[in-house]
């Protein structure tokens, strides 16, 4: 089964490393979280993916190309290229096949998928973004995505506010505080599954969050798999900096290929 990601952002919130690397290859523990998530995927035995590139999306294919040992001119020109794309990664134990789409540097997240359509034949696909990680059991996303039958599921998390959280009185008086709880929402983790007709909703300039989201949603066509473990978005300098002390700790809960 394909495995689409979304690593063509720019990582604007990221500091410096936005002007000089692509958003996928900030590290954690010494490695990209793009690689990171392959590790989660592979560990599942989800192994074959469209990488949708954007910005600086050549430093993607040469950090891939570089690491595996792969030699010959063919293989750091042409990306995106239908008869030129796919790189099986050579240092074991990554037995990955890599697809490397060019998706242009401002296209919306709707629109990447819809310009990788070509890539996929498969009756199902998954979706994520280049900047989540999580221990999520992609298994049994697949098997929930397979039971309900609807277009495309959505993970849902309940992660914990960024701030806390008080009960405050009309006199002024606070009865209450509760130091970053649990948001009382579900929202979108970023872990999806799609059935093929999905493509039917997208063009080249959709948000998948907006118009294609709420359209399934509004037709009954989309589920969300609650998953109540570990998840983060490595949104800002301050959640990667969060992520390497995990990983630094011996603390990394999205290590799932080391179980």
């Amino acid at each position: 089964m394909k495995v689409v990601i979304l690593c063509g952002g720019k990582g604007t919130r990221l500091r410096e490393s936005a002007e000089t690397i692509p958003k996928a290859l900030v590290e954690i523990g010494g490695r990209p979280v793009l690689w990171h998530i392959l590790k989660m995927y592979s560990a599942h035995g989800f192994g074959d993916f469209i990488l949708c590139l954007g910005h600086l999306g050549h430093k993607v294919k040469e950090y891939f190309v570089q690491t595996s040992g792969w030699r010959g001119s063919d293989c750091v020109l042409q990306i995106g290229r239908p008869d030129g794309p796919t790189l099986r990664a050579l240092d074991p134990p990554e037995p990955w096949t890599l697809v490397f789409a060019d998706t242009g540097q401002d296209t919306n997240t709707g629109g990447r998928i819809k310009k990788v359509q070509k890539y996929i034949q498969d009756d199902e696909f998954m979706v994520t973004y280049g900047d989540g990680l999580s221990d999520i059991d992609l298994k049994a996303l697949l098997a929930f995505h397979r039971q309900h039958g609807k277009t495309v599921t959505v993970t849902a998390v309940n992660p914990a506010s960024p701030f806390g959280v008080m009960t405050v009185e009309k006199d002024g008086r606070v009865t209450s505080f509760l130091e970053k709880p649990r948001l009382g929402a579900w929202i979108n983790g970023g872990f999806f599954v799609f059935r093929r007709d999905a493509f039917d909703c997208l063009d080249e300039s959709s948000v998948l969050e907006r118009a294609p989201l709420e359209k399934l949603a509004g037709a009954g066509q989309l589920c969300a798999y609650r998953h109540e473990g570990f998840w983060a978005c490595m949104d800002t300098y301050k959640d990667n900096q969060a992520l390497n002390q995990m990983w630094e700790s011996g603390s990394a809960p999205w290590k799932v290929w080391d179980r």
